[in-house]
């Protein structure tokens, strides 16, 4: 079962403890039965981690959905807060790579750029003194 849906067992106990999946019917032997049903709720779960979703986000989801309604207007809205996140991120990380090249290109020749609000150099030596 745990591959066929590309979850590990500890990883489907775990969902089961924190109330992703139903406890599952168990056999004379102990051992747990999973039906088609948990098989299709493990893909939708991995499936919305995958868009980037919380286990708190998959399971609002999944409650809207244990209900017969399809969760696609609560799943647009998370996927937008999500969509922005990401963007702001990219944008960060954008900042940070321009400051980066901006720093690399000034740490070649004499005088070393030093990056704020910290220096490269030791405090007895000044940029420019060769070695920053």
């Amino acid at each position: 079962m745990t591959s066929r849906a590309g979850v590990r067992p500890d990883t489907v106990r775990y969902y089961e403890r924190i109330g992703l999946l139903p406890v599952p019917a168990r056999t004379s032997g102990a051992h747990r039965r999973y039906d088609e049903d948990v098989i299709e709720r493990l893909r939708f779960i991995r499936g919305t981690q995958r868009l980037g979703l919380t286990l708190a986000e998959i399971a609002d989801l999944l409650s809207v959905r244990d209900t017969g309604v399809c969760p696609c207007e609560p799943a647009e809205t998370m996927m937008e807060r999500h969509l922005a996140e990401i963007d702001a991120e990219m944008a960060r990380l954008g900042e940070l790579r321009a400051e980066l090249t901006s720093l690399l290109s000034g740490m070649s020749g004499e005088d070393c750029a030093d990056p704020l609000p910290g220096t490269w150099c030791p405090p007895d030596r000044a940029p420019g003194e060769g070695g920053g």
